[in-house]
């Protein structure tokens, strides 16, 4: 499971010219699966969310997590998270979950991610073609892997 967090001032995304998900100061999440993804790796990356402290405090250093700045989060799935580059011009994305089994993985991941967070979650709709707009802050962007916990 790949993740992209980017920390921004607003975000939103769009389906057929229809906003899907909104949010304020927040996180911004896209995220990629893999067959082998699984509740671990949901429970994982979820307490990553929720737990960095990438919010500036009244110093102006990243030391607060999302909870304690009240923000908000947008989660939009993006399978080319996991696009292979070696060879060729064009991406091979043969590590990437199938639609079917994503799908199951996108829902399942955001139940996990509701649990850890009082507020509610924004999403875009998974599969369809979505505009996505920001402005980060920082910026601030951050690749997560949990293929990487250890």
């Amino acid at each position: 499971m790949r993740i992209i967090i980017q920390r921004v001032q607003h975000a939103s995304v769009k389906v057929e010219n229809n906003i899907t998900g909104k949010i304020n100061h927040g996180l911004l999440v896209l995220v990629g699966f893999e067959p082998d993804d699984n509740k671990e790796d949901f429970e994982w990356i979820s307490k990553k969310i929720v737990q960095l402290r990438i919010f500036g405090d009244d110093n102006g250093v990243m030391n607060l997590d999302i909870k304690q700045v009240n923000g908000e989060i947008l989660v939009v799935s993006q399978f080319t998270l996991h696009a292979a580059t070696k060879k060729g011009n064009r991406p091979s994305y043969i590590r990437a979950s199938k639609p079917e089994e994503a799908k199951i993985q996108y829902n399942t991941f955001l139940n996990v991610l509701k649990n850890h967070i009082d507020s509610d979650i924004q999403t875009g709709i998974f599969g369809a073609d979505m505009k996505v707009e920001l402005l980060n802050d920082g910026p601030v962007t951050i690749f997560i892997d949990s293929r990487n916990k250890e």
